[in-house]
């Protein structure tokens, strides 16, 4: 019953995320909507490593206790590494292109096309 409710978090979550990105009219908020989405992955990735009853990944001699697998949650450590990185890097070109045009809105930076 966790699990599926976990998945539909993280579901709901990428959803979100996606009708931000969508709807947006500021790269700030398209920034911060590709951040909830991110999020998501992380729900959904402790979601498929969690296990009823199972304990920490260290193994003694005759122990009978299932192991969570620890794989899972490195990847989780490492994706929000890497989101916390897209995120800044996308911030720091967004106030790039504040300064160099004057507005952050996506539908009037389509008008400088020439």
């Amino acid at each position: 019953m966790i699990t599926v409710a976990c998945y539909t978090v993280a579901v709901w979550l990428l959803l979100t995320g996606c009708a931000g990105i969508v709807r947006s009219d500021h790269l700030v908020h398209t920034v911060v909507s590709l951040s909830v989405a991110q999020s998501g992955t992380y729900v959904l990735l402790l979601a498929i490593g969690y296990q009823d009853g199972g304990g920490a990944p260290i193994v003694a001699p005759g122990q009978s206790q299932p192991v969570v697998d620890p794989l899972v949650q490195a990847m989780t450590l490492t994706d929000i590494v890497v989101s916390a990185t897209i995120t800044a890097v996308l911030l720091a070109l967004t106030i790039q292109v504040a300064n160099r045009h004057g507005t952050v809105d996506p539908d009037r930076l389509r008008e400088l096309r020439g």
